[in-house]
């Protein structure tokens, strides 16, 4: 028969009992003892004065060695919930992109929430000392800034939580350690009052429910929420029964310790009898008592009420349980069912059925609530739940709570270690603006923490065992974003169209940075302004069409005379007389710099004759090879830059015009009166003609129509749909026809079935 030693060391006064727990599970009960406070050595729950404290403990020790004549020199002990500290705060975490949420998500959110309480609760408080973390609640989640349920599965760019997170400080556990080894007593083991309470309280097979148990003693009203086998939220009221006290006292005209009687007397029997101050005998009903105690009883029900729902995520309970001398008070349990809109059978004082399984040796102790809680702490040392775990964290020795559910990350955020430091953590982003539309270019994704336990691999949310060596590298953050101008939709899609001589001249539009023309290699910074042009000059479409214009002759914009230096926007007509013709070369154009093109567009377009259907089509087999040069990966490629594609286009572009321009030339002596010379340039390349095949295709489960050919091959999807070339970071395309590997030379049919999609490494 091994005993155990349970403290109860409460705010007026120590209860210590001793017991062992039977082969039945039967808790006897061999002896117990209470003992007052001399002194205010405690506040609250709190000891304020461990020497006092400590003499009170050695007190009831002793009297306990004398009664069951074998010394006792371990205890096990309880933290009052009073001195819990709760924090409610709201955390979000943003995703890079749309993405599914995941249990993991969650968790992350919960550590996140965590830890920000404990940055709030240290500035509030204002102290070194640490906190432990025994248990938290979520309130309300919260995907895209609306309210849910539950966020496992869905989609989401952004998930919240609104939180509540309870600490036990540091202070106050070493307060309880210093104090019992004043006594002369070590600690086997230490949990907190409502565990000790709910062990008792609660049976094990219901403690899967949403339960709340709310201790009301002297001077506070302890609340603690039970779900899915854990106690998720601690919660504390000023209010319990000395406020009842306190009213009887100055009704009847008695002392404090004649108020304790009248209030316990109503309790029992149908009459209560007092002495005032006068020491006059009074004999009264406990109606009389009941009704000058109920304000008060409803005044602490409605505010425990409030508190339950508070921490249980703004809903009421599937049950509630009272223990505590205050919750005898008539009226109580009925009026806290009113409250939490529960029936009455449903809220519950537990006492003497609850202590079925315990048995007194000693006769002369009657069953009581007020025995739950000290019996519920000597019950807790069979467990070994609830109590204060070693572990080495990077060397550093700390001491956990362990509230059955404890991770290496509990460790990491008890020690301090930095949670950005645990998580992947992304390069420096760029942020900028185009057009006036901000944009953000996140960085390469860095590498988590590299985590062990006892020298093997493990996660962050690994179980954690007791005196564990745990070891964690910190995670590493990725290559910070780059991103060139040549990457903007704005530079690769968008041209600004002339009518020159009569002809459409399509261009690439300028970009400027700050103010500046940059080249499309420019390597965008943080908070650049980053616009397009809406304009060229007179020089810079004669340069972007390499000509030089007569100077000698008049230049008309929209039919105005004009100079190099005019500004022709989108659509102005502009008239000039040209020395020499011709299209720059890509690789000496400095306005068209080295961009490339992947549609029929990137450099003069317009309407044509017959003459320009040849080159357009060349055009359009070229701009095809220069797709597939976006996945070098794969066999069969074409090696030819779009550069290079380009180029080609051009020389036979400026053939054409020389051609033209030959034949059309006519000498001035010759021209009609009044009539000014004609241009060099007289060519003009058309829209693609619509009577072209048309062929439909599902490209990734979407129907894709392809028009302006006679024939399509497998690039040709690139110009109809939006495919990052440049996403891929190291992986092969994958491109299946009707459920086959595919080439991109491949020919399309109508109907095909194409799957387009980057292979994971």
């Amino acid at each position: 028969m091994n005993n155990v030693f349970g403290l109860d060391i409460g705010t007026r006064n120590v209860v210590g009992t001793v017991g062992y727990q039977t082969d039945d599970k039967e808790f006897v009960v061999t002896a117990q003892y209470v003992r007052e406070h001399e002194t205010r050595a405690m506040l609250d729950g709190q000891i304020h004065d461990i020497g006092r404290v400590a003499k009170t403990i050695k007190k009831v020790k002793d009297e306990l060695e004398k009664q069951t004549g074998q010394p006792l020199e371990e205890v096990c002990i309880a933290a009052a919930g009073r001195v819990l500290k709760t924090v409610t705060t709201h955390v979000e975490y943003e995703y890079a992109q749309e993405s599914v949420v995941t249990g993991e998500d969650v968790h992350t959110l919960d550590l996140l929430g965590i830890e920000k309480a404990q940055e709030a609760l240290k500035e509030v408080n204002d102290t070194s000392y640490k906190f432990y973390c025994v248990g938290y609640s979520t309130v309300k989640f919260f995907l895209n800034d609306e309210v849910f349920i539950s966020l496992e599965g869905h989609k989401a760019n952004k998930i919240g939580e609104d939180i509540i997170v309870t600490f036990l400080p540091e202070d106050v556990v070493d307060g309880l350690y210093a104090a019992v080894g004043q006594a002369g007593l070590s600690v086997a083991n230490m949990t907190l009052e409502p565990i000790a309470a709910i062990n008792v309280a609660i049976p094990e097979n219901y403690r899967m429910l949403n339960i709340a148990l709310v201790d009301v003693g002297a001077g506070t009203s302890d609340i603690s929420i039970t779900r899915d086998g854990s106690i998720i939220a601690y919660g504390m009221i000023p209010h319990a029964g000395d406020e009842l006290t306190e009213v009887i006292v100055q009704h009847f005209l008695v002392d404090f310790n004649m108020a304790e009687s009248i209030k316990l007397q109503s309790t029992t029997s149908d009459t209560v009898t007092y002495k005032d101050i006068m020491s006059i005998e009074h004999t009264i009903p406990a109606q009389d008592v009941w009704d000058v105690a109920a304000p008060v009883v409803d005044n602490i029900a409605q505010e425990v009420s409030t508190k339950i729902r508070e921490l249980n995520g703004d809903k009421t309970v599937s049950a509630c349980f009272v223990v505590g001398g205050g919750g005898k008070i008539h009226g109580f349990t009925e009026k806290l069912a009113e409250d939490l809109d529960l029936p009455e059978e449903r809220v519950a004082l537990r006492g003497e059925e609850v202590l079925g399984d315990v048995t007194f040796e000693q006769e002369d102790i009657k069953k009581d609530p007020l025995l739950v809680t000290p019996i519920g702490i000597c019950l807790n040392y069979y467990d070994q739940r609830n109590n204060f775990i070693m572990v080495r964290f990077n060397g550093e020795r700390i001491k956990l709570y362990d509230n059955n559910r404890l991770t290496i990350v509990d460790a990491a955020l008890q020690a301090g270690f930095p949670n950005d430091e645990l998580f992947p953590k992304r390069g420096t982003p760029i942020n900028f603006t185009v057009n006036g539309v901000a944009r953000l270019v996140r960085g390469e994704a860095g590498d988590g923490a590299v985590v062990t336990m006892n020298g093997k691999p493990a996660s962050i949310n690994t179980p954690l065992e007791p005196n564990s060596e745990i070891v964690i590298e910190p995670s590493t953050a990725g290559e910070a974003a780059v991103y060139k101008i040549s990457q903007l939709d704005e530079y690769n899609h968008s041209v600004i169209t002339f009518i020159i001589n009569g002809r459409r001249v399509s261009c690439p539009r300028f970009v400027q940075v700050n103010g500046e023309l940059e080249p499309e290699d420019y390597s965008i910074r943080e908070n650049d302004v980053i616009e397009t042009r809406n304009y060229y000059t007179v020089r810079q479409i004669a340069q972007f069409m390499d000509l030089v214009i007569d100077t000698d002759q008049m230049i008309f914009v929209n039919n105005e005379e004009a100079d190099l230096d005019t500004l022709v926007y989108e659509n102005f007509s502009v008239e000039w007389k040209t020395d020499e013709y011709g299209v720059a070369r890509i690789d000496n154009n400095n306005y068209n710099d080295t961009q490339e093109s992947d549609t029929d567009e990137a450099s003069v377009t317009a309407e044509h004759d017959e003459n320009a259907d040849s080159v357009h089509e060349k055009a359009d087999a070229d701009t095809n090879d220069a797709s597939v040069l976006a996945e070098p990966d794969v066999e069969n490629t074409v090696a030819r830059t779009s550069e290079q594609m380009m180029n080609q286009v051009l020389d036979e572009l400026h053939d054409d015009f020389a051609k033209e321009a030959e034949a059309s030339a006519v000498p001035e002596n010759e021209l009609p009166e009044n009539e000014l010379p004609k241009n060099d340039i007289q060519e003009e390349i058309q829209e693609e003609d619509s009577s072209k095949n048309t062929v439909t295709v599902i490209v990734n489960g979407e129907p894709v129509e392809l028009s302006g050919k006679d024939t399509y091959i497998f690039v040709d999807i690139f110009t109809h749909i939006s495919f990052d070339l440049q996403a891929g970071k190291g992986r092969a395309i994958a491109t299946v026809i009707n459920g086959r590997d595919a080439q991109f030379s491949e020919e399309l049919h109508e109907g095909d079935k194409i799957e387009l999609y980057w292979k994971e490494n």
